[in-house]
């Protein structure tokens, strides 16, 4: 996890970089362009950059920042090398638990298919989007609740 930290630290360094020489560009591209006589440098300056792209850019290097700092903190919280760090390490020492499966339930599929029924009635008729909405309510009790009846009640 060590070299995932500096990779995104090397990410986020990379990105803020891209962000100052877009800018400075920017500002040296179209500074007399934009420029014109009795304009304060402020407003020369906001007319001059190109924001979405600067912005873009400067959360992208902010995001791979807290991605680094998260990683980095894991990496000293879990106080050791996990087994996918390890180059000796076998494929079984990192099998951990995964939790409960229900490899027979037909609920992910109609919660799918609620999602995508939602999402099509978004684009193309706004009449579908409460019939997805009304499939995903049946779909997320039915996910829920499927242990507390019929055969596989507990």
């Amino acid at each position: 996890m060590r070299t995932n930290t500096g990779l995104w630290w090397l990410l986020a360094g990379f990105f803020f970089l891209v962000f100052v020489i877009y800018t400075v560009w920017n500002l040296v591209t179209h500074w007399d362009a934009v420029a014109e006589p009795g304009m304060s440098w402020w407003e020369v300056f906001t007319l001059s950059v190109e924001w979405v792209g600067s912005i873009a850019l400067l959360f992208t290097a902010l995001m791979g920042a807290l991605i680094a700092f998260y990683v980095g903190r894991v990496h000293q919280a879990q106080g050791g090398e996990l087994p996918e760090d390890v180059l000796t390490a076998d494929i079984d020492d990192g099998d951990p638990e995964l939790g409960e499966f229900s490899p027979w339930s037909w609920w992910p599929l109609v919660l799918a298919f609620s999602a995508a029924l939602g999402i099509i009635g978004l684009a193309v008729g706004v009449w579908m989007f409460p019939i997805g909405l009304a499939v995903f309510i049946v779909a997320i009790v039915g996910w829920v609740y499927e242990y507390y009846r019929g055969y596989f009640a507990r």
